[in-house]
């Protein structure tokens, strides 16, 4: 198969057209005959030539030494621009430019850009601050009768120390028959502290609490 000065319209033209219906210069692996026009050629062709474009980048894909296995003869009376013959594969030149690029080195590069961006997104999320679920609860405390020292109930109330719990702000309220009922408020978060062991904790100042409700109870 000669196609003539691979560098002239002309010579590229029927190349093109050869290769729209080819994968290969001869039978259906790469040989000398793909080498003879890929050195033949010396650089990517113009974007129009669609199917040596393909091609081209097919065979740079390979490595010298693997080109320079391939069997096969080369195609006669291939030329390029100076019009001589393709002899025996040139030396792999350092200052050509396949500005196509390979398919695999697209594939290749884009894998390691996917990694990159998922190795910044893990990083980045695991430099977000957790979300810690906390609750606003207001406690009405009652005591057994008029006599109980409600600062004294205050007091035992706040020496409940539990982790995820802070107290807050109290007050005295009246209920009936001089009697109050302490009101007071807290923060617990969701995880640490159990709503029902911290009232257990509470009435088990039993000599001066009666009992505990619920007054309020808010999701932060």
């Amino acid at each position: 198969m000669a196609f003539g000065d691979v560098k002239s319209a002309k010579g590229l033209g029927e190349l093109n057209t050869f290769l729209a219906d080819n994968s290969y210069i001869t039978g259906y692996t790469p040989s000398k005959a793909d080498l003879s026009v890929f050195d033949a050629l010396g650089k990517a062709p113009a974007a129009e030539y669609v199917n040596i474009a393909r091609w081209y980048r097919h065979i740079s894909s390979f490595s010298a030494q693997e080109r320079n296995s391939w069997s096969g003869s080369a195609v006669p009376q291939v030329s390029g621009a100076s019009g001589t013959t393709a002899a025996a594969p040139k030396k792999e030149d350092d200052d050509d430019v396949d500005l196509f690029g390979s398919d695999e080195e697209e594939d290749a590069e884009a894998e390691r850009i996917k990694e990159e961006r998922l190795k910044a997104y893990a990083e980045k999320k695991s430099k977000k601050p957790v979300l810690i679920a906390k609750s606003s609860i207001l406690l009405d405390v009652k005591p057994w009768d008029d006599e109980t020292d409600m600062k004294e109930m205050e007091k035992n109330v706040r020496t409940i120390e539990m982790d995820g719990l802070v107290w807050g702000a109290s007050k005295l309220i009246p209920l009936a028959y001089g009697i109050n009922k302490l009101q007071i408020m807290c923060v617990i978060e969701d995880d640490k502290v159990s709503v029902d062991e911290l009232t257990e904790k509470i009435e088990a100042f039993e000599d001066v609490v009666q009992s505990v409700d619920i007054a309020a109870f808010n999701k932060i």
